[in-house]
C-alpha cells in the first residue's frame, strides 16, 4: 500500500474528528437565552419589583419523592394569553434552610380558555407541548396550560418534567 493510500483514510478520520467538536460548539442551547433573561431573579427580592409574588405554598409530591418548589407568579403575565419564552409567568424557587430561596426553574402558564379562544392546539415551547391542568387543581385555578423548565437546577426526570426529585420543600409543602 502506498503512503498516499494509507493517508487518505487517516485524513478522512481527521476531518471527521475535527468537525464533530465544531458541530457541537455550533449547536445553540435554546434555554441559554431563558437563563440569560431570568438571571437577575436569582435573588428572590429582585422578583417582587418585577411583578412576581409568592403564590400558593411550596408544591411537593411526597408520593413521587419530588417537588416543584415555591412559585412566584406574575398575575399580569398569567392573564396575558400569549407565551413568551424569555418572559415566563412563574419563577420557581427551592426554599433553603436559612430562609432564603434558590431559583431552580421557570414555568410558562396560560389559562386554557384564553389560549383556546385564539388557537386550535395547546401551546408549545422548545418542541414540548404544555400540560393541560384541569379544573379542581390544587391551586384552585380555572383550567390552564403549563410547562416547567428546570434551567437553574438539573432534573433527573427531564428538563421539562413537572417534578424534580432533587428539590425539597423542607417538610413545609402542600399535602398532595
Amino acid at each position: 500500500m502506498t503512503a498516499r493510500r494509507r493517508l487518505l483514510p487517516l485524513l478522512g478520520l481527521t476531518v471527521f474528528a475535527l468537525s464533530v467538536p465544531l458541530a457541537i460548539a455550533g449547536a445553540a442551547d435554546p434555554l441559554a437565552e431563558v437563563r440569560q433573561a431570568t438571571r437577575q431573579y436569582h435573588d428572590a427580592a429582585a422578583a417582587e419589583p418585577a411583578g412576581y409574588g409568592l403564590f400558593y405554598e411550596c408544591t411537593d409530591n411526597e408520593g413521587l419523592g419530588a417537588a416543584m418548589g415555591q412559585h412566584f407568579a406574575d398575575v399580569s403575565r398569567v392573564v396575558d394569553p400569549t407565551i413568551d419564552a424569555l418572559d415566563p409567568e412563574v419563577l420557581v424557587y427551592e426554599p433553603m434552610r436559612n430562609g432564603d430561596y434558590r431559583l431552580v426553574a421557570v414555568e410558562w402558564v396560560v389559562f386554557q380558555a384564553d389560549w383556546d379562544a385564539l388557537h386550535d392546539n395547546p401551546p408549545q415551547l422548545f418542541g414540548k407541548t404544555f400540560t393541560a391542568v384541569p379544573e379542581g387543581n390544587r391551586y384552585g385555578l380555572p383550567p390552564f396550560y403549563e410547562l416547567h423548565g428546570w434551567i437553574w437546577k438539573g432534573n433527573p426526570r427531564g428538563v421539562f418534567d413537572d417534578w424534580n426529585p432533587t428539590v425539597s420543600c423542607l417538610g413545609n409543602g402542600d399535602e398532595a
